[in-house]
């Protein structure tokens, strides 16, 4: 059975700091840019995990498939899957290869259940997403927003750098200092989405300078600020 595209779509869902998202694909290529999250997805009746990624993922779909997927805030998805965020780093990887094959068949089978994908895949989350988010993973992500260092970074949480590197690959799948490249890129690319030039954006978001910016785009996604802008 075949389905026209639809355009992507999301929502933020019942699991805190949590986007569901669906789209239907159009047979062109697409590129996801790294934002320090994972993703459960469904396509086509298969479940696999979007590992957190360093660089841009390029990609392309069969005109007509269907995906669905709920993004996990930035280090919360391990605590679902149970899996440390470096074993999948940049891998898209089969649900069942890090599960059991019968419980990643359970899991696809209530999200069929359901009858639409993504409430069933967000019902199947919430359901079994009992643990705690871990504190540590919180201030993390909000002392590296706020633009602390890492040394004074770790200090805050009690942890020596080498600790606190080594509880960010697990929760992240990277470090702090990538993760602040990461989490400032994105910031800096909502910014110029609202029409402001590349050369404030740099300086509202902690840039030396334009080049600066462009660069750290370039390298993180493959392309500069402005072809993204322009997509």
């Amino acid at each position: 059975m075949s389905h026209e595209p639809e355009p992507y779509r999301e929502r933020a869902a019942r699991l805190p700091g949590a986007v569901l998202w669906t789209r239907t694909a159009d047979g062109g290529a697409y590129r996801i840019l790294p934002d320090g999250c994972m993703d459960l997805l469904w396509i086509e009746g298969e479940l696999l995990v979007a590992g957190p990624d360093t660089k841009a993922y390029v990609s392309s779909s069969a005109r007509g498939a269907r995906c669905a997927a709920i993004r996990f805030a930035p280090g919360t998805a391990p605590g679902f899957l149970g899996v440390p965020a470096r074993e999948v780093v940049d891998h898209r990887v089969p649900l069942a290869d890090l599960w059991s094959r019968g419980r990643a068949r359970r899991l696809a089978d209530r999200i069929a259940r359901a009858g639409h994908p993504a409430p069933g895949l967000e019902e199947a989350a919430v359901m079994l997403f009992d643990e705690p988010p871990d504190r540590l993973v919180g201030q993390v992500v909000q002392g590296i927003r706020r633009g602390i260092a890492v040394p004074a970074l770790a200090g805050s949480v009690g942890l020596s750098e080498r600790q606190l590197h080594r509880r960010c690959l697990d929760a992240f799948g990277y470090g702090p200092k990538m993760l602040d490249r990461v989490l400032r890129m994105n910031r800096a690319l909502d910014h110029a989405r609202t029409g402001l030039t590349l050369a404030t954006v740099a300086a509202q978001t902690g840039y030396a300078d334009q080049a600066h910016l462009t660069r750290e785009v370039k390298a993180l996604t493959g392309v500069p600020p402005r072809v993204l802008l322009q997509a």
